[in-house]
């Protein structure tokens, strides 16, 4: 199936079949699939992948979810801690 490959780990095709899943619960899968694709795999050919062999089910919420990554509408999170926003704040040392 296309479909595999694009999703290893099974977490797209498994909230298809969860019923009554939210869209906040879609877009928290979303961000534990993207964590976990394998290096060597582009998401943006994934997420077109995935979306051939579900898009058709259009009301279904992940669907839509799928469709905003691909629109690049999904911007992961921030990421770094304090570490990175104190290197960000500090300037280098004057050279006297």
């Amino acid at each position: 199936m296309q479909g595999e490959k694009s999703d290893p780990k099974g977490l797209i095709r498994e909230s298809y079949r969860i019923e009554g899943i939210t869209s906040a619960e879609c877009r928290s899968i979303f961000m534990d699939w993207a964590m976990s694709l394998p290096d060597g795999i582009a998401p943006q050919q994934a997420l077109g992948d995935l979306l051939a062999v579900y898009g058709a089910q259009r009301d279904h919420p992940m669907t839509l979810v799928l469709q905003e990554g691909v629109r690049g509408g999904i911007a992961p999170a921030r990421r770094g801690g304090r570490s990175a926003r104190v290197a960000e704040k500090t300037e280098p040392p004057s050279q006297d």
